[in-house]
């Protein structure tokens, strides 16, 4: 079914693509590609009852089984709460870091040069204390206020991220070993590069996540949804190759996830909007220390009336449909998922080929590793954020009035009477 090429031609490419003159340069200082060794690591168990299947039906049903435990462990985080799925995301990101690092580490040990696992580790230890830091004193802020401690902390947060950022800096410039400074380089801009892709765009996911549990799940349920649905319709009706760096991806598949992406995003979204749990933001709750989900739905989750236009109307038989304003805004959220999203797994394929490794790593049988699975998740996290910045996100009162309480009386005086200020001058009071 699908437009696989022949082993000469792969290698051929693989010399046109993925070698230039600079490239052959610097494979001779990194010694070559590292050999990542590539094994079945389907369980025993599943090979036995699949033997008798071909090659390609067996890695259909492996996958599908093992999406299927995916799914259903997804499902069970969400009925856990906020604060589990705050830790999964955490520990997905610690593992995403892992696998891009360790192969970075299997060429660069080979020099065995100094400090350069202790100072990725160190990095992230620095950049993960400077997100989650604005974190909790953003959504934390009267805890943080009234714990000493906190407080000191959150005033000089920034200064204290800097200095250990500093720090780990000063120590890399002196584990520099002559000779390897370039190879050394290389890895200095692998740790940061890493960092970016990985630990930035999983904070975003948290920042969605506070924004309501709906920003969170329909987001990443598209993202799956597209993928398994692109892998179906391909595995089927492929015919057409997609890119070079995907050669199994098809047009096919492209298209019909697309289709099927947005009709199930506008499915979710409607089922979603009608619940509270998913549509409140998540807040901190200072009388009980805990987080709640609880409040008035906003216009975006309330069922409004729309015209369907004049063209569509004789084919649906309906002038007007009642919809959330949320389903609208899924459209987008989809369409991305489906148009852009898969560009991530297309420029992780082309990272892979760089390297020719088949996989990250082989946490997941069928699927390689974690950062095989969340290549498009972090695109999508992104955009998510800006999106609700630009579209959806309006001042937050309830976080205006926790730092107005922290003020000094002469400084809540001062607002207020400029606030009272104002107000006449519009007319209000």
């Amino acid at each position: 079914m699908f437009p696989l090429p022949a082993r000469k031609e792969s290698e051929s490419e693989n010399k046109l693509d993925g070698e230039t003159a600079s490239d052959s340069e610097s494979k001779s200082e990194f010694g070559g590609s590292p050999p990542v060794p590539t094994s079945d690591d389907t369980p025993e168990v599943l090979n036995r009852a699949l033997s008798n299947l071909s090659s390609r039906w067996k890695n259909w049903w492996v996958r599908g089984i093992l999406t299927l435990a995916m799914i259903t462990f997804f499902f069970i985080i969400i009925y856990l709460g906020p604060m589990v799925l705050m830790m999964i995301v955490m520990c997905v990101q610690i593992k995403c870091f892992h696998e891009i690092i360790t192969i970075g580490y299997n060429v660069y040990h080979s020099y065995d040069l100094p400090w350069f696992r202790t100072l990725s580790w160190y990095f992230l230890l620095c950049v993960n204390y400077f997100f989650y830091g604005e974190t909790v004193t953003d959504y934390f802020f009267t805890l943080v206020q009234r714990e000493e401690p906190l407080r000191i902390l959150s005033k000089y947060h920034r200064f204290i991220s800097f200095a250990l950022y500093l720090t780990g800096f000063c120590m890399f410039v002196l584990s520099l070993v002559k000779k390897h400074y370039r190879l050394q380089f290389y890895m200095f801009g692998w740790t940061h590069v890493t960092l970016l892709i990985v630990v930035t765009q999983s904070h975003l996911i948290i920042h969605n996540l506070f924004e309501g549990m709906i920003w969170f799940i329909v987001p990443i349920s598209c993202v799956i949804c597209n993928d398994i649905m692109a892998y179906m319709f391909g595995f089927f009706f492929g015919r057409t190759p997609l890119i070079k760096l995907s050669p199994k991806k098809t047009w096919e598949g492209f298209i019909g996830g697309f289709f099927a992406t947005v009709l199930f995003g506008l499915l979710l979204s409607y089922v979603m909007s009608g619940y509270r749990c998913f549509t409140c933001p998540v807040e901190f709750n200072n009388d009980t220390n805990s987080f709640t989900v609880d409040c008035e739905p906003s216009e975006l989750f309330q069922l409004q009336e729309y015209n369907i236009p004049v063209v569509l109307q004789s084919m649906v038989g309906w002038k007007t449909v009642r919809m959330y304003p949320f389903q609208i805004h899924s459209i987008a959220l989809s369409t991305f998922a489906s148009l852009i999203g898969p560009f991530g797994g297309f420029f992780a394929s082309g990272f892979k080929r760089a390297f020719k490794i088949k996989d990250f790593a082989n946490t997941i049988p069928g699927h390689g590793g974690i950062m095989d699975r969340f290549d498009c998740q972090y695109l999508m996290a992104t955009f998510v954020n800006v999106y609700i910045a630009s579209f959806i996100r309006g001042p937050n009162p309830s976080k205006l009035i926790q730092q107005f309480l922290t003020l000094r009386p002469d400084q809540q005086l001062h607002i207020f009477n400029t606030l009272k200020a104002h107000l006449v001058d519009k007319g209000v009071i």
